[in-house]
């Protein structure tokens, strides 16, 4: 009986799409990091090649306007002067559109690019992204790309309290080495 139930549910969820994707591989770090061309919440286009020269904190998230997406991106706001005094351009990607980002970034005062990632292609060369068939949601992940444009450091289990002064942290170690 329990087989035959589980049969039946993993033949329902194959006729709809479920997955789970490994959404490509995570680059490591000294890799060149992915090419990405996407708009933000204002319609600007925004290509890695533009913040040649800079570090570049590349933030994806799960959904505009929920609690730790929230507090992350209120982290980064609240911390984006020392960041900028570092050569540091803070950059969220995530799989809503620019409607939801400009919504999203005019309630909390958010004063860097959101980029709308919405068929979730950028956030999937990153190994970003969580595939269930019908819904593409980012995974928590943040890279920190050097101005040559590698891969300098990975955050996979990121705490969204404290994640802007790790950056911070991090950014002046890599920048004394």
């Amino acid at each position: 009986m329990k087989s035959t139930f589980l049969l039946i549910l993993a033949t329902i969820l194959l006729m709809l799409g479920w997955r789970m994707s490994h959404a490509g591989d995570l680059p490591r770090a000294g890799q060149p990091a992915p090419a990405f061309s996407l708009v933000d919440q204002s319609q600007t286009m925004h290509s890695l090649k533009d913040y040649a020269g800079k570090w570049v904190v590349l933030y994806f998230y799960p959904k505009d306007d929920t609690p730790g997406c929230t507090k992350e991106a209120c982290s980064f706001r609240d911390d984006l002067t020392q960041l900028e005094k570092l050569g540091a351009q803070v950059i969220g990607v995530s799989v809503d559109d620019s409607d939801s980002h400009a919504k999203f970034a005019a309630k909390y005062h958010l004063p860097f690019p959101l980029l709308a990632d919405k068929n979730g292609s950028v956030a999937e060369s990153y190994g970003a992204l969580n595939n269930l068939g019908i819904i593409k949601i980012a995974k928590r992940y943040t890279f920190l790309i050097d101005p040559q444009g590698r891969i300098a450091k990975t955050y996979l289990s990121v705490d969204t309290s404290r994640h802007s002064q790790e950056i911070i942290d991090d950014l002046k170690k890599l920048m004394h080495q």
